[in-house]
């Protein structure tokens, strides 16, 4: 049996949007395309969750990030693998 993919949602409201999430986004889907990461994530991009001062947010197996960079994300991503 296949094993499922996990979520990594990303808010793409106008908030995180100013503060670089459309950027950010974009990455996180390169990264995730490729090597160890490849076909055991999808990206999700979502309206507001209500962070919107702590944007860019991300969120992995129920795991908040607040003021995503991509070495943040990556290593809860590591965890899930």
């Amino acid at each position: 049996m296949k094993k499922r993919r996990k979520f990594v949602f990303v808010c793409t409201g106008s908030d995180c949007k100013s503060n670089g999430a459309k950027d950010f986004a974009g990455k996180i889907k390169h990264t995730i395309q490729s090597g160890a990461y490849r076909g055991k994530f999808k990206l999700v991009k979502t309206k507001c969750m209500d962070c919107c001062k702590s944007g860019p947010v991300a969120v992995v197996n129920n795991q908040l990030v607040k003021k995503a960079g991509l070495e943040q994300l990556l290593s809860e991503l590591d965890r899930e693998v």
